[in-house]
């Protein structure tokens, strides 16, 4: 085969070689050969022929680079990122999952599930399943009448409960007791305060309240899915004690305990869900509403809401 002058130099300047075969040589091997150079010869034809682009000027580097990126699809298009949801409520179901299956904290599970309301203050105030009581100056184990129709649940204690005692004091515990008041319920009896009222006065016209912890997270952390899953058992035997009517959730830890959802207060407001089958209406807890002045009139919706529900039970 012969070769023009034109391939002759290309061939030369990318090291290739020309030679012709011996005449003993195989004619297959020849032609393979002889291929293999044309093609190479095209390919290096076709590379010179196409002019260079340009280099792009600092300005514009950025830019052609991007629409790259974009142009080219990816071979697998990329799963979407775990929701929060999914991620958090894996981890609170989890914590659960592995307190019951110790067997320590089962047994003690199953304890707490026998206690009446002395016994369960006392295991409440003396308990040490979690490293908050390292922290805590003292338990807030709940406050109200002992049979209530309504119970609230709050979220976690925060430092003047931590101080006093009690749920819901300070400036939120004082909008609690405005809003409760206008629905014809209270946390305190007619004739006296605290706990020694906690049978006094007209139940359907009383509250429970209680928080998901009984004691204070440091600083004011949001609680983690352990602590909330060894406390869990005192605030299921508070259910099971004042057998109420109606719940409240306030705020989105007291939904996620009692409701394993990890949903926006704002999605699950406005109708009725349930925990063992007690009604349960789910509202803004009363610090947000604090922050957050125009959500007031969500709330007193939701508390309409809840007085509608239990009336009509």
């Amino acid at each position: 085969m012969s070769w023009n002058e034109r391939q002759r130099r290309m061939l030369a300047a990318m090291g290739v070689r020309l030679w012709s075969p011996a005449a003993s040589a195989a004619p297959a091997v020849a032609a393979a050969v002889v291929a293999e150079a044309a093609t190479e010869a095209a390919v290096a034809e076709r590379a010179i022929e196409v002019p260079a682009a340009a280099p792009p000027t600092p300005e514009r580097s950025a830019a052609p680079a991007a629409a790259s990126t974009l142009a080219v699809p990816s071979a697998r298009p990329s799963a979407p990122a775990p929701a929060r949801q999914a991620t958090t409520l894996a981890a609170a179901a989890q914590a659960v999952q592995d307190t019951l299956a110790d067997p320590v904290l089962a047994e003690r599970a199953a304890a707490i599930a026998t206690l009446a309301w002395a016994p369960l203050r006392d295991a409440v105030a003396a308990c040490t399943a979690c490293r908050l009581c390292e922290s805590r100056r003292q338990t807030v184990f709940g406050v109200g009448h002992a049979r209530a129709d309504w119970m609230i649940v709050g979220e976690a204690p925060g430092e003047q409960e931590d101080l006093q005692g009690e749920p819901f004091v300070g400036p939120a515990g004082q909008l609690l007791d405005q809003m409760l008041r206008a629905v014809g319920q209270s946390r305190r009896a007619d004739s006296g305060e605290g706990v020694e009222d906690d049978q006094a006065g007209d139940p359907s016209r009383r509250v429970f309240i209680a928080n998901t912890l009984k004691c204070r997270p440091p600083r004011n952390r949001n609680p983690e899915p352990d602590e909330m899953a060894r406390c869990e058992p005192f605030l299921k035997r508070q259910v099971a004690l004042v057998q109420p009517k109606l719940i409240l959730l306030m705020g989105r830890f007291a939904v996620k305990q009692l409701l394993r959802s990890d949903d926006a207060i704002g999605k699950l407001r406005g109708r009725v869900h349930r925990y063992e089958g007690i009604p349960v209406i789910v509202t803004y807890h009363p610090a947000y509403l604090l922050r957050n002045m125009p959500d007031k009139a969500k709330a007193w919706e939701d508390l309409c809401l809840a007085k509608a529900t239990a009336d009509a039970l």
